[in-house]
C-alpha cells in the first residue's frame, strides 16, 4: 500500500499535488485575482439579429436561415430570431429541415431566442379567424421543438388597403370594412388569443403581441389585448420603429409589459420611411422598467447590410447597457 502511494505522488519523476491541496490552491489564486478578474455580469443586453434584416421581402439569395444563422455569427451577433415567414412561402416546413436549423445555430453557439409569425383575428369570418386560431397554434408547438422561448404574433389588419406600400403610405392606417369597427374586432383578437394560451402555457412559449399595424397600432390599442387575455403567456413585442408619432411615450406605456424588444435600424434611408430614434432614450425608458431581455435588430434601411448591420450592432451595444 505505501508503494501504491509513493507511486501516486511521484508518478514519471513528477510530484503530484493531492486533490485537497490543488483545490485550495486554486481558491487561492481567485482570492488574488479578484480584484482584477472581470466580473461574471454581462454589461449589455445580449444583441440578435432578426433575419428579417438580411431578407426582408426582397433578397431570395438570404431566405436560407443557414445563411442567415452564419452572418449572424460572422457579425458577432449574440443569437438570432427567425422570421417564419421566409420560409412559409416557398416550401414546405418540414420537421427535418426546421431541426437542422437547430442543430445549425448549436454548432455556432447562436442561441435561436425568438420566432416572428403572421396571423389575422381582424375578420367577421368565424372559420377564418379559426384557421388563424391553428395556424397559431401550430407555430406555437414549431417554436417549442426548436427550444425558442418567445414567439411575435399580430393581431392581423382589415385587408381593406390595395398593398403593404398603401398602408405604409398611410402610416399604417387602415379603414375597417364596410359595416364594422375596431370595437367589433376586439373581442375577435381577444378570443382568438386565449384559444392559443393552453398550448403557449403547455409548450413554455411566451407570446408577444407586437405593436404593429391593425389593432396594435396604439398603445391603447395593444394593452386593452393584452390586459383582457390577462396571462403571462401574453406579453407584448415592442417593436422601436412601429410608432410613427410621438415614439418615446408610447414606448414607455408598453415598456413595463414587454418581453421582447425589436430595434429597427435605417442607414441609407428607409425601406418605407425612416425614423431618427435616440436609442440611448429608449434604453434609459427600458432600464426605468426594468427590461433586462433581448434586443432584437430589424434592419429596415437601403445601405448595403454589409456595412448596415455592424453599425448598428455597434449603435445598439452602446445604446443597451444593462442596468
Amino acid at each position: 500500500m505505501n508503494g501504491r502511494r509513493q507511486f501516486l505522488t511521484t508518478a514519471g519523476g513528477l510530484s503530484l499535488v493531492p486533490l485537497s491541496a490543488a483545490v485550495a490552491r486554486a481558491q487561492s489564486a481567485s482570492s488574488e485575482h479578484a480584484g482584477q478578474a472581470i466580473s461574471g455580469k454581462r454589461t449589455t443586453h445580449p444583441i440578435v439579429l432578426s433575419t428579417y434584416s438580411l431578407w426582408r421581402f426582397r433578397n431570395d439569395d438570404l431566405r436560407d436561415f443557414s445563411k442567415c444563422i452564419d452572418l449572424a455569427d460572422e457579425f458577432g451577433f449574440d443569437g438570432v430570431e427567425l422570421l417564419l415567414y421566409q420560409l412559409e412561402q416557398n416550401e414546405l416546413l418540414s420537421n427535418s429541415k426546421m431541426m437542422s436549423y437547430k442543430r445549425h445555430a448549436l454548432r455556432l453557439g447562436l442561441p435561436l431566442v425568438g420566432m416572428s409569425t403572421h396571423q389575422g383575428f381582424v375578420t367577421p369570418d368565424v372559420e377564418l379567424r379559426k384557421e388563424n386560431i391553428d395556424r397559431t397554434i401550430g407555430q406555437i408547438e414549431l417554436a417549442y421543438r426548436m427550444g425558442i422561448p418567445v414567439m411575435r404574433v399580430n393581431t392581423g389588419r382589415w385587408g381593406t388597403s390595395g398593398s403593404f406600400d398603401e398602408l405604409m403610405a398611410n402610416r399604417g392606417i387602415e379603414p375597417p370594412l364596410e359595416g364594422y369597427s375596431d370595437e367589433d374586432a376586439y373581442p375577435w383578437v381577444i378570443e382568438a388569443l386565449e384559444s392559443c394560451i393552453p398550448t403557449a402555457e403547455k409548450c413554455g412559449v411566451v407570446l408577444a403581441l407586437e405593436n404593429h399595424w391593425g389593432l396594435g397600432l396604439t398603445p391603447e390599442g395593444i394593452l386593452r389585448i393584452v390586459n383582457a387575455v390577462d396571462s403571462p403567456w401574453l406579453q407584448i413585442t415592442t417593436d422601436t420603429g412601429n410608432f410613427l408619432e410621438d415614439p418615446y411615450e408610447r414606448l414607455e406605456k408598453i415598456a413595463p409589459q414587454t418581453i421582447f424588444v425589436q430595434a429597427k435600424t435605417y442607414y441609407g434611408g428607409g425601406q418605407w420611411y425612416a425614423l431618427d430614434l435616440d436609442y440611448p432614450r429608449i434604453g434609459e425608458i427600458l432600464r426605468k422598467h426594468n427590461y433586462r431581455g433581448y434586443i432584437s435588430l430589424e434592419f429596415e434601411g437601403m445601405e448595403d447590410f454589409r456595412t448596415a448591420i455592424p453599425k448598428s450592432l455597434s449603435l445598439l451595444r452602446t445604446a443597451f447597457p444593462r442596468s
